[in-house]
């Protein structure tokens, strides 16, 4: 095989593979929304967008998440939040672990994602 034909085929493999991230990031995104329908659509899909980017690390790049499993999927957004929404970041600058830092937030987590499981009140 020429290097020309190794050229294209690297770039129809890159194509693709960019097309499945972007087709699991929707998916995740649409799964947030249904766990969480008063969970902001941006929201849902930062967050997919983040846990779902190829070579990350994280939960949504493993097989439950891409088999989108809803306790995954909770997961991810709980991360979402606590990196988001709560001084998590700030308090492992300032040295907590990562255990304290997360025990710190987690009922502010949990609140939020308690009131993302209730649709938003429908508007006149």
């Amino acid at each position: 095989m020429d290097e020309e034909a190794r050229a294209r085929r690297r770039a129809r493999e890159g194509a693709q593979r960019e097309a499945s991230d972007l087709k699991l990031q929707d998916e995740i995104a649409r799964m947030i929304v249904q766990l969480f329908p008063g969970c902001p659509a941006e929201r849902a899909a930062a967050a997919a967008r983040h846990t779902g980017a190829r070579g990350s690390g994280r939960v949504g790049r493993t097989a439950a998440g891409r088999a989108l499993d809803p306790s995954v999927i909770e997961l991810a957004l709980a991360a979402a939040v606590r990196h988001e929404d709560t001084p998590y970041d700030e308090l492992l600058m300032e040295g907590a672990s990562r255990a304290q830092a997360r025990e710190r937030v987690r009922s502010e987590v949990e609140r939020t994602l308690e009131r993302w499981r209730t649709p938003p009140p429908a508007t006149s």
